[in-house]
């Protein structure tokens, strides 16, 4: 099947995604009429740069057959998309009519984002297939339970019955002379069948209990090393900025079934062991194999606690809800830990946790949760270390690691269990100013393992991936935004960390010097150059970056070619490459291949003056030195005021010229 007929058959949420890859530059329109023609050919191939030529006769090839495409609506005499067919064409060939590569480059990216969603889509399906998978056999245990439940219950009849027919058949046999001995041997023939029933009975029920233990064990083992793992990889790719699922609502109640079936497995060998005691034979079976089988599900009882307890929350300033695990000494900071054996009765002894000297927290059953302690009060102090340091350590402050780990004892149904959990590693700051790098440790670290005690990860950092990197710079973005970073605004970024050819390979390796520590030739790091554009976006640019008004990861010389073709007075808003705090400018264009670069607007003026109003009223010296503005179209071609009317805060007064500003 077409892999543009399979995603118009997903859900809405999926197509909602599809809807996100097309805007103006490349309309869905063309991946609609075209979809056969554009899935026959290799875009990751014609993407390379050095197949520039190549790029250019899939462009003029596309244009072909777009014609061919208005030829069919004229036959059909449809004007309607006769009308959208020519504006797309015009629009293609004024954006990449010069830069082929680029187009090739936006389909290359679409098609694998178009398969990243089918894959999604098909994984989702598993997941919930998978989850069936769960629930059924979480059903199936539960019903096996209760069937062993029922089981010992006639056994127990059964052994009554045969206790009472022994007792009976001894009494009657001290009667001498009353009872005929044909009668008496009758009795004792019933009474060993009885018996032979029973023996089988007692081996049935163990044998069943038996085979329970081995489904549970199998049920917990899947629970704990896959579905656990799976959710606190995804808690790790939630705290630095993915949007992933991390309720732990269904993985609670999977833990809770299960505990709850080996309580009762335990209660019924407790049972067992009754019966054992009233009656008991050569080759028992209960006798053989009760106490293994209590050692076995006390053992699987204790595994699944002490696995169960989990941070539902990681350790965070709420001062800093979006970049978690990083904490300033002096700062109030929350976490919350969470059990998933949800306990049906207030245990007659809770958990207790202690931490950095604080009173012990105990663990409190929450409405429809199950069992949590949020701490809400903490705070860490620095401690002072008598005597002069012999020597620095190997990493630097926001390189260092620590974590929190919580010991719980819980004491419940006569057993006493005791567990503990870890955090995932913190960076400990102690200045404000420290907080993008720690952050920067915290997302490399996040990316790259899924070992918590792992602390002294930075000793050797590894390399990340650009296509990791790329997805967690965009997540970044879209953490504090409505926007991510598009394919153009991350093949900028890939160029400024790998070079022009590397930045197409999604495997091109990325070292964490060269993201965070490395200075540039402009004496800040990558890290901190997007950090400081982050602000700028958060403080006086976001709803201009939520529109799309702002491309933003642009180079002067990606500029260039951008406007080059464009009508006269058509500007692009880009960010400042060469300063660290983040600030904004646009570029424009005039005729005669005059392109103008303003100098930067940095935050401080921001502050003082919207960029909206700035673009408003800003004005250059014409002919006859009259000021006008020089600013007509938003690239590609959206009238100004069109574009930023809504931001204005008042009617453009035509004799201001505040917003003169030097080249």
């Amino acid at each position: 099947m077409a892999q543009w007929v399979e995603l118009q058959q997903l859900d809405s949420k999926y197509l909602e995604q599809v809807d996100q890859l097309y805007d103006d530059t490349f309309p869905m329109a063309i991946r609609q009429y075209l979809s056969n023609w554009i899935e026959s050919h290799d875009w990751d191939h014609v993407a390379n740069v050095e197949n520039e030529s190549l790029a250019t006769v899939r462009f003029h090839d596309l244009l072909t057959q777009l014609d061919h495409q208005h030829s069919r609506f004229a036959m059909e005499k449809d004007f309607l998309n006769q009308h959208n067919i020519r504006k797309i064409k015009r629009n293609l060939q004024n954006l990449f009519q010069d830069n082929p590569v680029s187009m090739a480059m936006i389909i290359s990216k679409n098609l694998n984002e178009e398969r990243k969603i089918l894959a999604a889509s098909a994984q989702g399906d598993m997941m919930i297939e998978k989850q069936r998978e769960l629930d059924n056999k979480v059903k199936d245990i539960k019903s096996k339970v209760q069937e062993t439940e029922q089981n010992i219950k006639n056994l127990e009849d059964l052994q009554d019955e045969h206790d009472f027919k022994s007792k009976t058949l001894q009494s009657r046999e001290e009667l001498n002379g009353t009872v005929s001995r044909e009668e008496l041997n009758r009795e004792k023939l019933c009474l060993k069948a009885m018996f032979m029933k029973l023996s089988n009975m007692r081996a049935g029920v163990v044998g069943q209990m038996s085979e329970l233990l081995n489904l549970v064990e199998q049920l917990e083992y899947e629970l704990i090393t896959v579905e656990l793992s799976e959710w606190k990889r995804r808690q790790q790719m939630a705290c630095i900025g993915g949007l992933t699922n991390v309720c732990l609502d269904q993985l609670q109640n999977w833990f809770t079934a299960v505990g709850e079936c080996l309580l009762q497995v335990r209660q019924q060998l407790k049972k067992l062991l009754e019966l054992e005691q009233k009656f008991t034979y050569p080759h028992d079976p209960i006798a053989l194999s009760r106490a293994t089988m209590e050692e076995r599900a006390l053992a699987l009882l204790k595994t699944l606690i002490t696995n169960s307890m989990v941070i539902e929350r990681q350790p965070c300033m709420p001062t800093q809800l979006q970049r978690p695990l990083v904490l300033k000494t002096g700062v109030l900071f929350t976490l919350k830990v969470r059990l998933l054996v949800k306990l049906q009765e207030n245990p007659p002894c809770s958990g207790f946790f202690n931490i950095l000297g604080t009173n012990m927290k105990v663990m409190n059953m929450e409405e429809s949760i199950g069992m949590a302690a949020e701490f809400r009060h903490l705070q860490l102090k620095e401690q002072k270390v008598a005597g002069n340091r012999t020597s620095e350590g190997p990493l630097i402050v926001t390189e260092e690691l620590h974590s929190f780990t919580f010991e719980a004892e819980l004491c419940w149904s006569g057993l006493v269990i005791n567990f503990e959990t870890t955090s995932l590693p913190i960076v400990v700051i102690s200045n404000v100013c420290q907080l993008p790098c720690g952050w920067a440790s915290i997302m490399w670290y996040n990316m790259l393992t899924s070992d918590p005690k792992n602390l002294s990860f930075f000793v050797n950092p590894p390399t990340v991936s650009w296509g990791q990197l790329s997805e967690v710079l965009s997540w970044q973005f879209s953490s504090i935004t409505k926007r991510g970073l598009n394919v153009e605004q991350l093949s900028m970024l890939g160029h400024k960390l790998l070079g022009p050819k590397a930045a197409k390979d999604p495997e091109a390796q990325i070292h964490w010097n060269k993201f965070c520590k490395g200075g540039s030739e402009k004496n800040f790091t990558f890290w901190l150059w997007i950090e400081g554009v982050l602000d700028l976006i958060k403080r006086h640019l976001q709803s201009l970056w939520d529109d799309g008004c702002i491309m933003g990861f642009v180079t002067k010389e990606r500029t260039k070619v951008l406007l080059s073709d464009k009508a006269p007075g058509t500007f692009l808003l880009r960010f400042s490459e060469s300063n660290r705090d983040g600030a904004i400018t646009f570029s424009w264009y005039e005729v005669a291949d005059s392109l103008f670069h303003l100098s930067p607007y940095t935050k401080k003026e921001l502050f003082a003056v919207s960029l909206p109003h700035i673009i408003q009223n800003y004005k250059v010296m014409a002919a006859g030195n009259v000021p006008e503005n020089p600013l007509r179209f938003l690239y590609p071609n959206t009238p100004k005021d069109e574009a930023f009317r809504k931001y204005y805060s008042k009617p453009a007064e035509s004799k201001t010229s505040l917003h003169t500003r030097p080249l």
